[in-house]
C-alpha cells in the first residue's frame, strides 16, 4: 500500500491484523526495508495490528524531489501515516537505524506514543567494523549452542533508488540524539546483544532517559532481529505486556 504525503513523497506501508487490537509501528534497519519484520508478524498479529513502513527514499518508498531527509520530515511522515489509519497512539519495536529514527519521533511526538522498544540503539558514531566482527563472533556462539539461524526474509534489502537510500540514512548524522533523549519519560525498552558495539552507547542512552530499562541480549550481534528473530520477540512481548 502506498500513501501519498503533503509534501509530494510517497510512503509504502503494510497494516495487518485486528484493527481491534493495540496498534504497533515497526521501523527497520539501515539499508533494511519493512520485510526485515516478516519472520515475527504472525506472532505480533497475536497482540497487536502490526503496521511497518519504508521511511522516505528507502524500500519502495518515494521522496519528494525537494525532501528533506531528517528526523523531525519521517516524524511527520509517521504522523501523517497514523493519521490516514485513525490511529491515535501506538507502541513502537524499531531496530538499529531505525532505533534512532523512533528515537526521535518519541521525543518529538510524545502524545502518539504508548512504549517504546529500541533494540539495538546507538547515539553515537556507528563503528560498521566492529558490528562485523561482532555478528560473526554471535554466530559461532548461537552454532555452537545449537541454534539454527533463519535466513534474512525475502526483500529485506530491496531499494528502488540508492541514491535516495543514501540521502534518507544520513537523517542520523543531523540529530542531537542525547538531547532528544532527554526528553523522553515514557516506558522504553533498550535492548542490545552482548556482541553489538553499539551496546555501550545503549547503555549510556538508558541513564540519559527517565523510564527506559536495558536488556543485553545473549550472543546476539546487530541487526538483532534478523539475527535472532525468536529471541528478539520474546525479549519485546516480555516488556510490552504490560502496557498493552
Amino acid at each position: 500500500m502506498m500513501l501519498d504525503l503533503s509534501d509530494g513523497a510517497r510512503l509504502h506501508y503494510l497494516a495487518s491484523g485486528d484493527t481491534a487490537k493495540p496498534a504497533l509501528l515497526l521501523w527497520h534497519g539501515a539499508r533494511c526495508t519493512l520485510r526485515q519484520w516478516d519472520h515475527v508478524i504472525e506472532e505480533l498479529e497475536q497482540t497487536f495490528y502490526v503496521l511497518r513502513f519504508d521511511i522516505r527514499g528507502a524500500g519502495q518508498s518515494i521522496g519528494a524531489g525537494d525532501s528533506a531527509y531528517d528526523f523531525e520530515t519521517y516524524a511527520e511522515d509517521v504522523e501523517q501515516l497514523l493519521a490516514h489509519l485513525n490511529i491515535e497512539r501506538c507502541h513502537i519495536w524499531s531496530m538499529a537505524w531505525g532505533s534512532r529514527a523512533a528515537l526521535a519521533f518519541c521525543a518529538l511526538k510524545p502524545m502518539r506514543v504508548i512504549s517504546a522498544a529500541l533494540f539495538d540503539l546507538s547515539i553515537g558514531q556507528a563503528d560498521v567494523e566492529a558490528q562485523i566482527a561482532g555478528n560473526k563472533a554471535a554466530r559461532e556462539k548461537q552454532k555452537a549452542a545449537g541454534y539454527t539461524a533463519l535466513p534474512p526474509p525475502v526483500g529485506w534489502n530491496d531499494h528502488l533508488d540508492d541514491e535516495t537510500l543514501k540521502k534518507s540514512l544520513g537523517a542520523a548524522s543531523k540529530a542531537d540524539l542525547h538531547g532528544l533523549a532527554k526528553l523522553i519519560h515514557l516506558p522504553v525498552l533498550i535492548a542490545t546483544g552482548d556482541h553489538d558495539p553499539n551496546l555501550e552507547s545503549s547503555r549510556t542512552a538508558q541513564v540519559l532517559m527517565s523510564n527506559a530499562v536495558l536488556v543485553e541480549m545473549t550472543d546476539v550481534g546487530h541487526g538483532s532481529v534478523i539475527m535472532h528473530p525468536d529471541l528478539c520477540t520474546k525479549t519485546f512481548l516480555n516488556f510490552v505486556r504490560p502496557h498493552v
